[in-house]
């Protein structure tokens, strides 16, 4: 049986940024995704690490990391944990708070 993706947490996605780190979600080739609770918690995370990214912030995409290791944005995230039932309504967009 193959059981449908679901949203595991909050994450940024970092783009212009340069890795060869093999923990990336498996549809990111490079840059970084940190992972989080919230939003918030991965851009005190980024920010603490590398304060210039905040002058940079054009390059970075909110968005989810879901069980199947995808980073998705938050238009997709929505659709996804409303069809897994951890949204009760169809949303436009995801926030890490309709999910706790």
């Amino acid at each position: 049986m193959i059981k449908k993706p679901y949203i595991i947490c909050s994450a940024i996605y970092i783009k212009n940024s340069k890795t060869d780190m093999s923990f990336l979600p498996k549809n990111i080739k490079n840059g970084w995704v940190i992972a989080g609770r919230r939003h918030h918690n991965c851009y005190c995370c980024l920010f603490s690490i590398k304060p210039d990214y905040r002058k940079n912030s054009v390059n970075i995409d909110d968005g989810f990391i879901t069980s199947d290791d995808r980073f998705v944005n938050r238009k997709e995230a929505a659709k996804i944990a409303y069809e897994a039932g951890q949204i009760k309504d169809e949303a436009k967009c995801l926030v890490s708070e309709d999910l706790y």
